[in-house]
């Protein structure tokens, strides 16, 4: 049976977490979700990894401040720095021993990488793997939303200018009954050739869930931040990452550089896929996660790593 946690932090924001596996297990895989979504887009995976590993991994999923079950924040902490630290003082209370591996979609993988270019000795000391699932290390430098250049910089256009208005609507979300007439917009910009009705209501679940000042506040870092560098310097690690090839927010060159970064990183791109890749290509990503799960058991336990340079 899993545990329903709440983590506190030391601005008063409160993280809703979910734990399922023994304490004291090998291993322990954080999974982040994306922007406006929670850690239900992780169900797909986690009976998986349950079946698979049985006590010999701790998982843990959890919704980032302002999203889901988490409570809401001051809208200057909508930043992916802030996100950064919040992983941070996640692992120091949920894992406070042994290894860890992070398992990041959208912007729950730039999040990762927040998080190893903030506290890069506390990275260093605990992170023994890494799984990147549909996201950047560019900001929106390859964003195009599958359309011609043109069309996608008036999009951008219009996609920051509305962020800036719902990031000042506080924590108000959105109507139901909005996102339900919108629900074959979400289906055109998150998904790629095939969909599963279900998959679309959880979608819009999730973003009826979502803060409107996170909604819109996130926005700005999201595209602004730059971390191949980070990357970089992360060494061997055992890493994954995954890309759908009709992928309108984080497209393959998203995760080209990212595997050319970090050069331990095994690269898998799904042909007909979006951006949902949990929900869309669930083997896929079991698969990866579960490859890169096996290396770090397979290795002695101790520091996954060197620690990174100032």
């Amino acid at each position: 049976m899993g545990q329903q946690l709440e983590v506190p932090l030391p601005d008063g924001v409160r993280l809703h977490v979910a734990a399922t596996g023994p304490v004291d297990a090998e291993v322990t895989a954080i999974l982040l979700h994306g922007w406006t979504l929670d850690g239900r887009s992780w169900h797909r995976q986690l009976a998986a990894l349950r079946a698979r590993f049985a006590g010999r991994v701790r998982v843990v999923t959890y919704d980032a401040r302002g999203h889901g079950r988490s409570s809401c924040m001051a809208l200057r902490t909508a930043t992916l720095a802030q996100l950064g630290d919040d992983l941070a003082a996640l692992v120091d209370q949920v894992a406070p021993t042994g290894r860890i591996v992070l398992v990041g979609h959208s912007m729950g993988g730039m999040t990762v990488m927040e998080y190893a270019h903030r506290h890069p000795e506390h990275f260093a000391a605990r992170t023994a793997g890494l799984v990147f699932v549909s996201t950047t290390a560019e900001g929106h430098t390859h964003t195009a939303y599958g359309l011609s250049p043109r069309i996608a910089r008036l999009i951008r256009l219009a996609e920051t200018t509305g962020a800036g208005v719902l990031a000042r609507c506080g924590a108000w979300r959105p109507p139901r009954a909005l996102l339900r007439a919108l629900r074959p917009s979400i289906r055109w910009m998150l998904f790629g050739d095939r969909c599963d009705p279900a998959d679309i209501r959880l979608v819009t679940s999730a973003v009826a869930h979502a803060s409107l000042r996170s909604i819109g506040g996130f926005r700005a870092s999201i595209g602004a931040q730059h971390r191949l560098a980070t990357l970089a310097a992360l060494g061997r690690l055992p890493a994954a990452a995954l890309v759908g090839d009709r992928d309108r927010l984080t497209p393959p060159p998203c995760a080209e550089s990212i595997a050319a970064a970090l050069p331990s990183t095994e690269l898998t791109v799904c042909p007909g896929a979006g951006h949902m890749l949990m929900m869309e290509r669930p083997d896929a990503v079991n698969a990866a996660l579960a490859a890169v799960l096996d290396r770090v058991l397979a290795a002695a336990p101790g520091p996954a790593q060197r620690p990174l340079a100032a």
